[in-house]
């Protein structure tokens, strides 16, 4: 009879140990804000939501454990158990980490530990899961992507400067990253190896293991590119902006039953409800039971960028129905023309719909979403990447609710509001046959599918993302692509039309 053998525990060490000097801070760089939130936890959401890691502990600088400890409790992570404070050196840090892990194990019992950088924020699951994998067969693993650039070997001679002594076979060169995984007897081997050297110094736990340890195979996973490293000031600005780019897989279709079960005695307003895709979502919602109002200038005659009317509207609803679950707004026009030769009217009527409009809803929804714990839910176009000739307005515009969006999604979360923005591909609605006229047949998404997504993302636990609604994703045959392999793909194929 086989005996059945446990699944080793897998922790991850987050070492956030680093000052923000390099980066023109007063505060430890995994404090900064990229994307709405403190970089370290975008790096703890990470691992919170991975499947292979059953608990964290993070190794925080001196002096900045109850900041850490105030981020864990607003964010409700449920995975971390320890915050401790980090060493002086990463060294001493790692060993602080090895003795908290060593606590309470019994005789013989071994851990799978994942340490990394609290600065790489855009680590991927697939990474994740390939280094625990690993540890299935090796006791050491690093993570490393190939050097794109030709790396030389310099020396310094005199007051002439740097020359190149060597340049190594780029072929074989890898770039390392984090995380670094072992079985905590390993590196605790290896460490307690080095605690006899007196010259004992490294900035990575894999290059103890290798020099330590020499008869222990240390084994590379695949990294990946933008799993980079917030150290320098541009690295902020870049990470800033993959953040940005970076786009939600829409969420799983529940169930008919489940539609109905959580939509009945909900209210929805729906401004742009008159046709198209806030109609569909419309009448959607209100096939599943939830008390719906379809807002527009043609059926109703609400002007959304008039505030009083957009406040009536609010008003009524909460006044018939004693509460307003989800407010959602796709209103817009589409204008084309070069700006030069576009009139006032013209400008004047983009700005006050398109901008305006969403910002004077968002502020007339706030309390009663905050009442019900509600979601905004806004929409932008694929446009709002790269702005396009002859669409200035339009563009600029929808860039501004994604960043709307990831505002007040962090403004408004601890008030338990959830804001989102729908960013479907070209969609066929009335507006877009308007400005393009007909378009062959296949060529567009439906307004139907747009809405079925966006019912999704309402019941959904999201809050600050961009939801791409495609056609075909070009990465989903991959089965593991992250968020920003998704972006990757949305931007270029942004380069073919708009939205």
């Amino acid at each position: 009879m086989s005996q059945h053998i446990a699944k080793p525990r897998t922790t991850a060490v987050i070492l956030a140990g680093g000052t923000g000097q390099r980066v023109g801070l007063s505060i430890p760089k995994q404090l900064l804000k990229i994307a709405g939130k403190a970089v370290i936890e975008h790096t703890l959401t990470t691992f919170e939501k991975a499947d292979s890691i059953d608990d964290i502990i993070v190794l925080m600088a001196p002096g900045y454990v109850p900041d850490i400890e105030k981020i864990v409790a607003k964010a409700g992570f449920k995975k971390v158990k320890k915050v401790i404070e980090g060493g002086s050196t990463r060294n001493e840090t790692t060993e602080r980490a090895i003795d908290a892990l060593g606590e309470g194990l019994a005789e013989g019992e071994d851990v799978n530990v994942l340490f990394h950088d609290a600065v790489r924020p855009l680590l991927s699951q697939r990474v994740i899961d390939d280094c625990v994998v690993a540890l299935e067969r090796f006791q050491a693993v690093d993570v490393a992507i190939p050097s794109a650039d030709t790396i030389i070997v310099t020396r310094t001679h005199g007051e002439d400067g740097e020359f190149i002594t060597e340049i190594p076979d780029r072929s074989r060169l890898r770039r390392g990253q984090t995380p670094q995984a072992f079985k905590l007897s390993t590196i605790k081997r290896a460490y307690e190896v080095a605690a006899g050297d007196p010259n004992f110094q490294a900035t990575d736990d894999c290059s103890v293991v290798l020099k330590y340890l020499p008869d222990v195979p240390i084994h590379v996973v695949a990294g990946d590119e933008y799993n980079m490293k917030v150290t320098q000031p541009v690295d902020v600005f870049i990470a800033d902006k993959l953040f940005q780019l970076a786009s939600t897989a829409t969420p799983e279709q529940v169930s008919e039953e489940a539609y109905r079960e959580l939509l009945t005695g909900k209210t929805v307003v729906v401004f742009g409800g008159s046709y198209g895709i806030g109609k569909d979502i419309a009448e959607l919602a209100e096939s599943y039971g939830s008390k719906v109002y379809a807002l527009g200038r043609s059926t109703t005659g609400t002007h959304v960028e008039n505030p009083e009317e957009v406040d009536d509207a609010l008003s009524k609803a909460y006044a018939e129905t004693g509460r307003i679950d989800y407010v959602v707004n796709t209103a817009g026009v589409l204008r084309i023309g070069k700006l030069a030769e576009t009139d006032n009217a013209t400008i004047e009527e983009a700005l006050k719909v398109n901008y305006l409009a969403p910002v004077q809803i968002a502020r007339s929804s706030y309390k009663y979403l905050a009442e019900t714990k509600g979601q905004l839910l806004l929409y932008t176009s694929s446009s709002y990447t790269r702005g396009r000739a002859e669409y200035s307005l339009y563009s600029s515009t929808k860039a501004a609710m994604v960043n709307l969006t990831q505002a007040l999604s962090d403004e408004w979360a601890g008030d338990g509001i959830r804001v989102n923005c729908i960013n479907p591909e070209r969609t066929a609605t009335p507006m877009r046959t308007k400005a393009f006229g007909q378009e062959p047949s296949g060529s567009l998404l439906s307004s139907e599918a747009v809405a079925r997504t966006s019912l999704d993302v309402l019941l959904s636990e999201l809050t600050g993302h961009v939801i791409d609604v495609r056609q075909q994703d070009p990465t989903a045959a991959a089965g593991k692509a992250s968020g920003f392999e998704q972006a990757l793909a949305s931007v270029l194929d942004r380069q073919d039309g708009m939205a």
